[in-house]
């Protein structure tokens, strides 16, 4: 047996020879998508083959996908996708937007657990794609003695291109460890009362700063190929219902508040509306002073700071409309710590001592 209380121990009566075993921590590893390392062409290249080689992404047949996607698409889109980058990249520290944003995070739930629990809870972060990698970071900590790991992808809703993946990724470092700690994956949290709540006041301050309420609040959720629902995905359900909780808990009526869904891919029909459409539609229907949010996503990235705020402003402005306010997601906000924080700790009952 191990004396679980000593940071580095051997086994109780053991040869001398027997190796040193680290033990006595849980560890807590949170998960966001990924960013490419630099917005040049071979970073980009390099990112966006592994993104769009998953297949939980894209689940054509690799003799068709890998052709078109080798010879073609990453032949092009590291260009065009460089460019987008660059316009929103963080200059001062060399990183993305959602790099920096996930280390903040990271750094404020790490205070919190420290707060709690001392150093028996080590918490980091990884990325499904590029750095750093899961594996890295698995690695980490079962070295620094970490027995027990709660696995925690930062998407609020279920969907097999996100939380799937992420923890498919999860699940293959763990087949190259001798000693397999014991492990929990997150349940998506799109209905938690405190992530709800955190939503809600993001909204209720964004709005309380306007000189004029918008006409309509419009939820943009990233989307994901009708053919995954018809196939068993909730994430489309899971959307609906925070909207509907959402609007529920700001007290509004139906007419204040719509779901949409954005970063359509490829030639299939994606679920609808598409937000780059819905926005435009709006504005000629005399909508011309319209805010947008996007809960699906943890964290700001090139999905809401290029695509939201530059894109589909565009569309909306091109088709007539006047005010166009894009809400920040959650981030590092305060509220929003304490949701995941407390994920976090119903995620770690039986685990730890929470009295």
């Amino acid at each position: 047996m191990f004396d679980m209380k000593k940071p580095m121990n051997r086994p109780v009566h053991a040869d001398p020879s027997h190796p040193v075993v680290k033990s006595g921590k849980i560890g807590v590893l949170l998960a966001n998508l990924g960013t490419p390392d630099n917005y040049d062409y071979w970073s980009m290249r390099r990112y966006l083959n592994e993104f769009l080689s998953d297949k939980r992404v894209i689940d054509y047949s690799p003799w068709v996908w890998q052709p078109l996607l080798q010879l073609i698409i990453l032949t092009k889109r590291p260009f065009s996708s460089g460019a987008a980058y660059k316009s929103i990249w963080n200059e001062k520290d060399g990183e993305s937007p959602l790099m920096t944003i996930t280390k903040d995070q990271t750094a404020k739930i790490k205070a919190t657990m420290e707060a709690q629990y001392g150093d028996e809870v080590m918490v980091d972060f990884c990325m499904r794609y590029g750095n750093p990698s899961t594996k890295s970071k698995v690695r980490e900590m079962i070295d620094a003695g970490c027995r027990k790991i709660l696995f925690f992808p930062l998407y609020p809703h279920y969907a097999g291109a996100t939380s799937a993946t992420a923890n498919d990724q999860f699940f293959r470092a763990l087949m190259d460890e001798k000693w397999q700690p014991t492990t929990r994956t997150v349940d998506p949290y799109f209905e938690h009362p405190k992530y709800i709540e955190a939503l809600a006041q993001s909204i209720e301050r964004a709005y309380g700063a306007m000189d004029k309420k918008p006409d309509i609040l419009v939820c943009s959720y990233h989307g994901v190929p009708k053919r995954y629902l018809m196939e068993g995905d909730p994430y489309h359900c899971q959307c609906q219902k925070t909207t509907r909780l959402l609007k529920e808990r700001l007290g509004w009526a139906d007419s204040e508040i719509t779901t949409t869904f954005q970063s359509r891919f490829g030639p299939e029909e994606w679920l609808k509306p598409y937000t780059v459409e819905e926005v435009a539609r709006l504005a000629e229907n005399g909508h011309k002073n319209i805010a947008v949010c996007a809960p699906a996503f943890s964290a700001d990235c090139i999905e809401t700071l290029e695509e939201i705020n530059e894109e589909i402003r565009e569309s909306f402005e091109e088709a007539g409309g006047d005010t166009f306010t894009y809400i920040p997601c959650l981030n590092d906000d305060d509220a929003h710590i304490d949701a995941l924080s407390t994920v976090i700790n119903e995620n770690l009952a039986g685990w730890i001592d929470q009295s």
